[in-house]
Order: C-alpha cells, then sequence, then structure tokens
C-alpha cells in the first residue's frame, strides 16, 4: 500500500479561517491526505490567507519565497493559496510566484480536491450557486473538546475601512437543519464547546423548519443539544443585537458571558466617516442592556486608530468610550488602507502620530484587562479542560469569561469541565487550583 499523501497547512487571520482549513483538510483526506506539522515532508503546502491587515500580500509572497527552495529540491509538490488574498489577487498570484500551483477563494474551497485531481496550474476565485457545505465531507474533530461552526459569512455592512464584503461576498446564512446536523455531529465526536462564526454573526437569519431563524434561536435549539455544555458566538455588529439575542445572555445557560462587540471608534464623526451606522452614544445604551441581561459579561471589542480625518478630539472620545465601557480585551490597530475600499481614496493621518495614538489606547485596554482578571483572584470559575500543560500535573483550558486558566491538576483530562479556584493572574492568563468536577 503507497504511503499517504502529506498536507501542510499554515493559517492566517481569524477563527473564519481556522474553520475554512479544516474542512479543507477534510476536503483533500477524503482523497488521501494526512495532515504534517513540517512542510519539508509535505506533497502539498496549503496557505490560507486572511486580506484584513496591511502588507497582507507581502506576508504571503515572503512565505512563498521561503518555500523557493523546499520546491525547487522536491518538484512535485504542489503549492495551494487559499482564502481572502486569493480572492483579491486570483491570478496575479500565478504571475508574481511561479512556484504556486492552486488558487481557490474562500467561497471555492470545496472545489479544491477537483482542482488536485485536474493538475496544472489553476485559479477559481467565483462566487458558486451551490452550497459549497454541502460538498464537504462530514465533519471531523481534531482541535479538542473546543470546535468553530460557521453559520453565516459576507457582509452587507460595507464599512469604508473593510475588504469583508469584496473578498467574502454578501451575507447569506446556511440552514438551521444543516447547522444542527453539524452540530450534533461535532459532539457525538467529543466536542463539548462550539462558538459560532460569521463575518457578521449576529446578522444570522437561516431558513429553518418553519421560516427564517434569527441567531437567538438557533442558539437555543443548539443549547438543547445533549452533552454541548457550552456556546459562544463571533463577531458581530452592534446593529444587530435583537433584543431576543440579548435575552438569550440572561437565560440561556449554555451562552457565555463573553461578547465581542467592535465598535472601532468612539467618535461620531468617525463613526459616520466609517459607515458604521450607528454612534457611541447608542453603542453605550446596548452595553447597558447587555449588561443588564448578563451583569457579569465580559467585552471586548476592535478599534482603529488614525483613521483618516482622525483629531486628537476624535481619538480622546475612543479613549473615553473604553473608559466608560471597562473591557476585558480589545484588539487595536493602526488604520491601514486596503484597496478598493472607499477610506483608501483619503489622505490618511500622519504615521507617527497614529502610532502614538495606538501606544496610548493599548496601554489604556492592558491595564483595563489586568483589573478583569485580578477580580477574578479568589473566585471559583468553571474551565473547559482544553489540553495538558507544559508542567507535570497541569491542565490548560478556557474560563466562562474565555480568559486561559492553567490549573494544578493532575488527574485532568481533556474534555473535563471542572470547577477551579483563581489563585493568581498572570500577563494573558489565569491559574488555580481544581475544586471538583462540574460535568
Amino acid at each position: 500500500m503507497p504511503d499517504p499523501k502529506k498536507l501542510f497547512v499554515k493559517t492566517y487571520g481569524c477563527q473564519m479561517n481556522v474553520y475554512d482549513s479544516e474542512r479543507m483538510v477534510e476536503a483533500l483526506g477524503a482523497d488521501g491526505y494526512v495532515t504534517t506539522d513540517v512542510a519539508a515532508e509535505a506533497d502539498m503546502v496549503l496557505l490560507n490567507t486572511c486580506h484584513i491587515r496591511e502588507k497582507a500580500s507581502e506576508k504571503l509572497y515572503s512565505d512563498l519565497g521561503r518555500l523557493r527552495p523546499l520546491k525547487a529540491a522536491k518538484p512535485g509538490l504542489r503549492v495551494g493559496v487559499a482564502g481572502c488574498v486569493a480572492q483579491a489577487e486570483g491570478a496575479e498570484i500565478l504571475r508574481r510566484a511561479p512556484i504556486v500551483d492552486l488558487v481557490v477563494g474562500p467561497q471555492a474551497y470545496h472545489r479544491l480536491p477537483a482542482m488536485v485531481a485536474a493538475g496544472g496550474r489553476q485559479v477559481d476565485t467565483e462566487f458558486p450557486v451551490e452550497d459549497k457545505f454541502t460538498s464537504l465531507p462530514a465533519r471531523k474533530v481534531t482541535r479538542g473538546p473546543a470546535a468553530f461552526l460557521t453559520v453565516q459569512e459576507g457582509c452587507d455592512k460595507f464599512c469604508a475601512f473593510c475588504v469583508v464584503p469584496y473578498t467574502r461576498g454578501a451575507e447569506v446564512s446556511r440552514p438551521v437543519a444543516r447547522l444542527m446536523e453539524e452540530a450534533r455531529g461535532l459532539v457525538s465526536r467529543g466536542v463539548r464547546e462550539i462558538t459560532l462564526l460569521g463575518q457578521n454573526v449576529n446578522a444570522y437569519h437561516g431558513q429553518g423548519p418553519d421560516g427564517t431563524w434569527g441567531l437567538a434561536r438557533l442558539l437555543r435549539e443548539m443549547a438543547k443539544i445533549e452533552g454541548l455544555v457550552r456556546l459562544r458566538y463571533t463577531t458581530s455588529h452592534p446593529n444587530d443585537m435583537e433584543d431576543d439575542l440579548i435575552a438569550a445572555h440572561g437565560d440561556l445557560p449554555q451562552l457565555m458571558p463573553y461578547l465581542h462587540l467592535p465598535v472601532q471608534s468612539g467618535s461620531d464623526r468617525i463613526l459616520k466617516a466609517m459607515n458604521r451606522k450607528h454612534t457611541a452614544e447608542a453603542y453605550l445604551r446596548l452595553v447597558d442592556r447587555i449588561r443588564a441581561a448578563r451583569p457579569d459579561i465580559l467585552l471586548s471589542s476592535d478599534f482603529i486608530v488614525g483613521f483618516p480625518g482622525e483629531t486628537e478630539a476624535d481619538f480622546q472620545a475612543t479613549l473615553d468610550l473604553i473608559r466608560t465601557v471597562g473591557y476585558g480585551a480589545a484588539f487595536s490597530f493602526r488604520y491601514s488602507a486596503r484597496p478598493g475600499t472607499p477610506a483608501a481614496e483619503k489622505t490618511p493621518v500622519p504615521a507617527d502620530v497614529a502610532d502614538a495614538r495606538l501606544q496610548d489606547l493599548q496601554a489604556l485596554i492592558t491595564a483595563q484587562q489586568r483589573a478583569a482578571q485580578e477580580v477574578m483572584v479568589g473566585r471559583e470559575v468553571s474551565v473547559l479542560y482544553e489540553k495538558a500543560g507544559r508542567i507535570a500535573g497541569q491542565m490548560v483550558g478556557k474560563s466562562d469569561h474565555l480568559h486561559a486558566v492553567h490549573v494544578v491538576d493532575a488527574a485532568g483530562e481533556v474534555g473535563q469541565l471542572v470547577r477551579v479556584k483563581i489563585a493568581a493572574s498572570a500577563t494573558n492568563s489565569l491559574a488555580g487550583v481544581r475544586l471538583s468536577l462540574t460535568a
């Protein structure tokens, strides 16, 4: 029997890309590929790219350059580029990088096995009519007790800084029945926590057995799956937080007290320029409603500093909003122009000014994150074990609030949900001691 073909995958960017990489691995696995963590061992290398940040293309071509000697030493090696950079640049990748054999966009990767079988150099960046998910093999679990599940793709918001509508397409929601089938399959294979994914996940409106379902109803139905103890979702838009979804945070025990709710800026003038279609005040009132439903919820957000036209007053308004909300975590970036977006045509804030603002904002967020972790010391929390720690007798998992927790537990096993007393807070994690097995 011939040795199996080996596949090396490098994933850039968001959780959606992680999910997509897993599905591509499964698709190619049906054709005899097994994964390897060593690129030099591979028969095929697949780079699943992200186009959100500046220099995404440069990062891709740098990685392709590092693969050039490997391709020269192993002429039969197939090199593929997938994801959003593939969607944005298409055939240009083949022109600039002769070592690349396949370029496939995020809506066409179900065709990857056929492209591999056909041989030659190929590009597929179409937005096909068929549902890619129905063409993919059944899910397999390789990442432990927590899994991602894409429920929605694309975005119709057209924020002035964002390429997602152009690389992922318009908003599309998957049917309820297929999502429930996939979720039950994950749980049957040992998954205990599922994070529902979408570029604008709370805009989910999928076809159910009795009409269109929103995200809240989908979450409530998934919560009925025996053995599924935790649910999360990301990433959300403030304008799509419906009343039922807010209520679910208060009355659905499986829905964890953590919410990523990007705001981008605290300045109404900048929010308007970004085409966000909400004000800072509307965002703050929404936060109040969410906290009224679930007082212990931990909030995170996204911030862009140095957006074209941002003044010092605009930036101070962002800092004021952060102080008012009090975040447990956040992702912050200096604005980078993405080709083809409306904001790319505007005059940027000087780089040194934007850099200084970013440092100030990150310092404030870091202080809030540390404070949010420090208040956990002495408390009892639930932790889902995901892996063994680096130290003997240690397990690592996530708390309800998505804190990474290192636990002293020599008898611990991956997949256990345990009660833990937090003893200390570190830079990006907590440390604790196991008290009891929860479930």
